[in-house]
């Protein structure tokens, strides 16, 4: 069975895959970030680790504008396009190329809100959201017009789907109702075209910035499948816990900073089978978000191998 074949039996319940299909995702240092460079640099990461889709970084983030202080100001938020995009818009076209007949390509895809946050920081977008989120919704709004026209131009080049990573919902950020009034509302408008759009879709619940207390307001998000912290209210909980509750399959397992960034091989390999042990029956391995970028090419290849080998 092909990896394509083998990652999109996860969405069929009637069918089951040969083996656990794996994939962990980092990001490659700056001259490898635009052009042909780029595309050898994730081909050479997807042949060396023998992971199962072609997750392309996306390394060119809404740029500060330092003429966004206030919540008025976000009128003033430009819209991107073909200029904007150009460059990683060549490199989903050069990856479809190369690799789409063997295995999914899905495209890193940041939300509205961390997008806003780019532009400004995370702090300020923030506070302008609690301040004055009616402004801050104008900004939200030109953002989501400018992902949207990135969405589709991948599509027409190809794309099977993206890894939608989304924040906002974290301890301490909002109160819910607010969240639900003007981040979420961004957010859906995005996935709710992926899903529509594509095969193949990751929703990526980012703890990057803070834990979580409640994964409930993302219950509904569309996504093929979840890859959410499996730490929420300083309560643990395992893989097969967290596609239940979302009901869908869940990509995950590992820390990204515990033992596949700095064990043994016997060590990963045996972490990789405690997961495996408590795994829902349609599962990906992989890491709660990015690994750190120095960690050894080998580690990886030694955990989705381990997974790949579990009966």
């Amino acid at each position: 069975m092909d990896k394509r074949e083998t990652v999109l039996r996860l969405l069929d319940e009637t069918r089951t895959p040969d083996y656990v299909p794996a994939a962990f995702f980092l990001h490659f240092p700056p001259e490898y970030h635009r052009g042909q460079a780029a595309i050898d640099k994730h081909l050479e990461y997807f042949c060396h680790t023998g992971m199962d889709f072609v997750k392309i970084q996306y390394e060119f983030p809404f740029p500060h504008r330092p003429e966004i202080q206030s919540p008025g100001d976000w009128d003033k938020m430009p819209r991107y396009g073909q200029a904007f995009f150009q460059d990683q818009l060549e490199i989903v076209a050069g990856l479809v190329e190369a690799v789409k007949g063997e295995a999914l390509v899905l495209q890193t895809l940041y939300s509205p809100f961390m997008s806003a946050g780019h532009t400004t920081s995370d702090e300020t977008i923030t506070q302008h959201i609690q301040i004055d989120p009616e402004n801050a919704k104008v900004g939200l709004e030109i953002i989501t017009e400018s992902i949207l026209w990135f969405v589709r131009e991948c599509v027409k080049r190809g794309i099977d789907g993206f890894y939608a990573s989304t924040q906002g919902g974290e301890r301490g950020r909002f109160d819910p109702a607010l969240f639900a009034d003007v981040v979420k509302p961004y957010d859906l408008a995005v996935m709710n075209e992926i899903d529509a759009t594509c095969p193949f879709n990751i929703l990526h619940i980012c703890d990057y910035q803070a834990p979580y207390d409640d994964l409930a307001p993302f219950l509904d998000y569309p996504g093929d499948i979840v890859n959410c912290p499996l730490e929420v209210g300083g309560q643990a909980m395992t893989a097969r816990e967290a596609a239940r509750m979302f009901g869908r399959p869940y990509m995950g397992g590992l820390d990204r900073h515990g033992i596949i960034a700095s064990g043994s091989k016997e060590e990963i390999k045996a972490a990789v089978k405690d997961v495996l042990r408590d795994a829902p029956e349609r599962f990906i391995l992989g890491a709660d978000c990015t690994l750190p970028g120095d960690i050894d090419w080998g580690n990886i290849r030694t955990a989705i191998a381990a997974a790949h080998d579990h009966a």
